[in-house]
């Protein structure tokens, strides 16, 4: 299927990490041109994430600091200014969860660290990245989460994930009719190698080329889907939520 992503401008935040990685060649297989943000940026023209060649249209890489609006705003501007639009943003960064301090789950100091790191983060650059898009009258926007946002006994880690998909509804919302779409991916555990089965309490395994398949069609012109937040794999086993 061709998704229609072909010389689309794509920013990718988090681009160098464990799923952003996939995604820049996912859409660069797409033919879109993709700009990687992260703290540090480096450019390598033609070439993947990991600095292989890959099939596809150029990547090019620009400074972020999600934590910084000063950042985000300057590093959006300059992305504007050398490709004159966004059509795609999807935003990967964040802290990974293993980095979260179990014994501290319920402390507000992490829980705030971790809202602003992952939630607050994402808001920063789609309040950047919107204006443009609905000037222009189309974007797509993909945020990953996670599925900790269905379950309890970790506030740090169920909270930083239901503010994102708050976040993104809102969005969503905002612009609704605008021609931008707002979505959230949620995985489970994302391994190399994903299981078939699913544990009871747990959301199903998933690897970063299969939510990398799943947030380009997201970013793609053909995609209708708007203010969602969908699980990739199976959503959390013996767990409703309405």
């Amino acid at each position: 299927m061709d998704l229609q992503l072909s010389d689309r401008v794509a920013l990718v935040v988090g681009g160098k990490g464990y799923i952003g990685a996939a995604v820049v060649d996912r859409l660069r297989a797409e033919g879109a041109t993709v700009v990687v943000a992260s703290r540090s940026a480096s450019d390598d023209e033609g070439a993947g994430p990991s600095g292989a060649a890959t099939s596809g249209a150029a990547t090019s890489a620009v400074a972020m600091d999600t934590a910084d609006q000063a950042s985000v705003d300057a590093g959006v501007a300059r992305v504007l200014a050398e490709h004159g639009r966004i059509d795609v943003l999807v935003v990967t960064a964040a802290p990974s969860a293993r980095t979260l301090d179990p014994a501290k789950r319920s402390d507000p100091e992490q829980v705030a660290q971790a809202v602003d790191g992952k939630a607050l983060g994402f808001l920063r650059v789609a309040n950047a990245v919107l204006p443009a898009q609905r000037d222009a009258g189309f974007g797509r926007v993909v945020v990953v989460s996670g599925q900790n946002a269905y379950l309890s006994g970790n506030i740090t880690a169920s909270l930083r994930n239901t503010a994102v998909t708050v976040i993104a509804k809102n969005l969503a919302d905002e612009v609704a009719g605008s021609g931008v779409t707002v979505n959230v991916v949620n995985p489970g555990t994302v391994t190399d190698e994903p299981s078939a089965e699913v544990q009871r309490g747990a959301g199903g395994e998933s690897s970063p080329t299969q939510i990398a398949d799943l947030v380009a069609f997201l970013s793609s012109p053909l995609s209708a889907v708007s203010g969602e937040s969908i699980s990739i794999a199976h959503r959390v086993l013996g767990s409703v939520v309405i």
